[in-house]
């Protein structure tokens, strides 16, 4: 790659961190264009080279969102509690060392309920299918007598919930200590 394509690529990157803090600070609709050229040190003109509008550079963010969330997903020969420690264990390794992965979450969350984006089907669907594998996982785990009684789909809304919840305050606090993804394994280990 040349010098000119990795200015170019870090300068991407760059316009999307300052949108996503200006995102989940000010909203979609509080944020403006003008608002990201100013932040990022560029004029209005040349981020619409980057990105042809305020919706195309929300949707890119959705986007690398979605394609990361469906890493997530359980496996049908996934170990019940090894899935629980480790997926929770990536996720914070990753909040840990890059605070954009913390501050994409909250996003998620925020483009769920907004309906700005015209993926906001998508994301539906995405948790529907997060939530439905991840409660197969469950009912393993219960038939194996590994995970905790209880309804396996309020076990799965537990999981997902513990870890958004996280992730949402490592965004607000990333200087806070992070948990361990075993203490939220733990939760659902039976005793």
């Amino acid at each position: 790659m040349g010098i000119r394509n990795e200015q170019r690529e870090a300068r991407y990157w760059e316009i999307l961190s300052v949108a996503l803090d200006l995102f989940i600070t000010k909203g979609y609709s509080g944020t403006k264009v003008a608002d990201i050229a100013t932040a990022v040190g560029m004029s209005t003109g040349l981020l619409f080279h980057y990105f042809r509008s305020k919706e195309s550079l929300y949707e890119e963010l959705i986007k690398l969102g979605i394609s990361s969330s469906t890493n997530t997903f359980p496996k049908e020969n996934d170990d019940p509690l090894r899935y629980l420690e480790e997926t929770a264990k990536q996720i914070f390794t990753s909040l840990e060392e890059q605070p954009f992965a913390a501050k994409m979450f909250v996003l998620m969350g925020q483009a769920y309920y907004s309906g700005v984006s015209s993926y906001a089907d998508e994301l539906k669907l995405m948790e529907v299918d997060m939530y439905t594998s991840t409660v197969a996982l469950m009912k393993k785990g219960q038939e194996r007598g590994v995970i905790r009684e209880g309804d396996p789909y309020a076990l799965s809304i537990a999981y997902w919930s513990s870890i958004q919840g996280i992730c949402e305050q490592m965004a607000v606090l990333p200087d806070a200590p992070c948990p361990k993804g075993k203490w939220i394994a733990d939760m659902f280990h039976k005793s």
